[in-house]
């Protein structure tokens, strides 16, 4: 059994941006109000022409572009999505056939704003056990299409988009690159975060959900580092879940990583649930924010109060 490596990301956002004063002809809302509560400035929104299959496919080119493969290399597919309106064929299935990957295994993975550090861990321990030797693991979302556009406590949230890595199994004799997961969940309060109904429609508790956060995720984001043997000072960069600003600050604060990059994309991107943490990574990577090497802690928490965590190698 070899340790897994991410080797490359990638990452794509819809052409249409949404500000906040885009909003306000909507809803009863403002700037001043929406930056002063979540710290979202901007936001991407496909179109409806675009579903979640394309969102992701062009994130994973990118990332294949990246780390010098063909699609013919990758023999696993996991897309972490809670947003794909069609049950099947999945968007694994529909993304492989869209960059032409040969009989890969392909799944996704719902796990609500924790699915890609779900999806990575999986891609991890498949690698891990032989049963896959290069993964695309890729995180996308249309929120777009189970948001109330009428709920100002919901539609000034929400953001389209999607982020992908390249998972490979290590060289014999070398460190692994993606560390133990920690991950859990509250089921008896998943009814905080909810995308449910026909058609399906995004709703939490915000507050509740706030107070969870901030309070109960701190610690167990420290014991993800724990797990991986790196302290938070040693961090490079934290990258959490997008959910809003004023959860990302406190919770990047409580973990105490002094020195790390917190990334922030949700100001420009909006919470694009599963989509959030690689996208926000793929930015640092691309901004050169990090660099190769450099221990980075994931962290997604959020629907069903699932969390996952770990921490990586910046490819």
């Amino acid at each position: 059994m070899h340790g897994s490596r991410i080797t490359a990301v990638g990452h794509y956002q819809p052409a249409k941006v949404l500000t906040n004063e885009d909003l306000a002809s909507l809803v009863d809302t403002s700037d001043e109000w929406i930056t002063s509560r979540v710290g979202i400035r901007t936001r991407h929104i496909a179109g409806a022409g675009e579903p979640v299959d394309e969102l992701a496919a062009h994130a994973a080119a990118k990332a294949l572009a990246a780390a010098g493969l063909a699609p013919a290399d990758i023999d696993l597919v996991l897309v972490a999505t809670c947003t794909a309106l069609d049950r099947s064929p999945n968007t694994a299935a529909r993304v492989a056939a869209r960059l032409g990957i040969p009989s890969p295994a392909a799944m996704d993975v719902n796990v609500v704003c924790a699915g890609f550090t779900h999806a990575l861990a999986t891609a991890d321990h498949t690698v891990r056990a032989g049963a896959a030797t290069r993964a695309l693991v890729i995180g996308a979302e249309k929120m777009s299409d189970v948001t109330d556009w009428s709920d100002r406590s919901t539609c000034v949230l929400v953001g389209d988009g999607a982020g992908a890595a390249v998972v490979e199994a290590c060289p014999p004799g070398t460190e692994p690159g993606i560390g133990p997961v920690l991950w859990g969940s509250v089921p008896e309060l998943g009814h905080l975060v909810r995308v449910e109904g026909t058609p399906p429609r995004f709703a939490q508790e915000g507050q509740s959900v706030y107070r969870w956060a901030t309070t109960h995720l701190p610690p167990l984001a420290r014991q993800t580092c724990e797990r991986a043997g790196v302290s938070p000072e040693d961090l490079a960069a934290v990258v959490l879940h997008q959910a809003n600003l004023r959860i990302v600050e406190p919770l990047a604060e409580r973990l105490g990583a002094a020195r790390a990059v917190i990334a922030r994309d949700v100001c420009d991107s909006g919470n694009t649930s599963a989509a959030s943490i690689p996208l926000a990574l793929s930015k640092l990577v691309e901004q050169g924010a990090v660099t190769t090497g450099d221990p980075v802690l994931l962290f997604g928490f959020g629907g069903n109060l699932s969390y996952a965590g770990q921490v990586v190698r910046c490819p």
